[in-house]
């Protein structure tokens, strides 16, 4: 005798049959996080035919190297708790609809990296069980990639690749803010390259930009992740140091300068020396509340001033800055290891 088919049967075969063929990756869990439907736009998307995941909880395996939830997982287990440690851009629907998401998939099978836009909703029986969880994903990669380069050239200066000033100065506050709170000190360094104008008169703006360039990249190569440093304007640079004491800035600084020396970009103005040196004014503070970051600043450049006034091509601390003001010292050769002035 044939078993005579319920209509909810075929309602629920039309609708495996119609999410087969949607133009949107999509995949459907059942309560128990088993997937149930893998279409072929998903496929597409992730490189993994539905044959290797139907049945099975392995759905994580087309978007990460390591298991964790997927967006639909953490709709099937109600924890939307996770959703921030898992997912940086997430919000939770109103009224228990799920959750939408976005996020930086590794895309094992395939080898490349998708920013994909997730959604990931509930679908409840007529007494409100769970049936069923559908999760449905758009590639943003190439707005993502588009929106990246689009920060990163408002934030970066584009001779040096450096942070510019404005991405420098919110740093700047965010480092203060955040250095009051947990009192810890926050360093400045200010570089100057010295004698810029003449080598510009003398070589020309092209190797004067290329001067520029060599610079940055050499404070960008000794610094730590941490660290920010900035074009602050012309031929002036800085770098802020968070968490760090005043003798390891100096260190830092000095550091840098010998960096400089050793890359021997040829100067030959008069008076200028044979190669291109850096002076650098160093400030630390470990912030009060009622203080202003415009103090670190005031101080950091007080010894840069210091610094070129006092014979250049050396690492000058604000604490001594003003003591060492006005004494003419002859500037040691380009590579020489000078004194640091606390």
């Amino acid at each position: 005798m044939r078993r005579t088919t319920k209509p909810s049967e075929v309602a629920q075969s039309y609708a495996v049959r119609l999410m087969q063929h949607l133009v949107v990756p999509t995949f459907v869990l059942n309560p128990q996080r088993e997937v149930v439907v893998w279409n072929r736009a998903c496929e597409r998307l992730t490189g993994v035919a539905a044959a290797e995941v139907i049945g099975t909880k392995k759905h994580w395996r087309a978007f990460y190297k390591e298991k964790r939830f997927c967006l639909a997982d953490l709709v099937a287990n109600e924890r939307a708790d996770l959703l921030g440690s898992l997912y940086p851009e997430f919000t939770v629907s109103t009224h228990g609809l799920g959750f939408s998401a976005e996020n930086w998939c590794v895309m094992p099978k395939l080898g490349n990296q998708l920013y994909l836009a997730i959604d990931a909703g509930p679908i409840h029986d007529e007494d409100g069980r769970l049936i069923a969880v559908v999760e449905t994903l758009r590639d943003m990669t190439d707005q993502k990639r588009a929106e990246q380069a689009l920060k990163a050239l408002a934030s970066s200066d584009g001779l040096t690749g450096l942070a510019n000033r404005r991405s420098f100065d919110q740093a700047l506050a965010i480092e203060w803010a955040r250095a009051q709170r947990t009192r810890s000190p926050l360093s400045l360094l200010l570089v100057d390259v010295d004698h810029f104008k003449l080598y510009n008169d003398l070589h020309g703006h092209q190797k004067g930009d290329d001067c520029l360039r060599g610079v940055g990249a050499a404070m960008a190569a000794g610094l730590r992740p941490a660290d920010v440093a900035a074009r602050y304007g012309g031929e002036e640079f800085a770098v802020l140091m968070p968490d760090s004491a005043h003798g390891v800035a100096l260190d830092v600084a000095e550091r840098l300068r010998e960096a400089i020396c050793r890359l021997r970009l040829a100067h030959g103005a008069a008076a200028a020396g044979s190669h291109v040196t850096l002076s650098i004014g160093v400030a630390t503070e470990v912030p009060a509340e009622d203080m202003s970051s415009d103090l670190l600043v005031a101080r950091a450049d007080q010894a840069l001033y210091a610094a070129k006034h006092s014979g250049r091509d050396r690492v000058l601390s604000a604490d001594k800055a003003l003591s060492v003001f006005g004494r003419a010292q002859g500037v040691a050769p380009c590579g020489a290891r000078k004194t640091r002035l606390r």
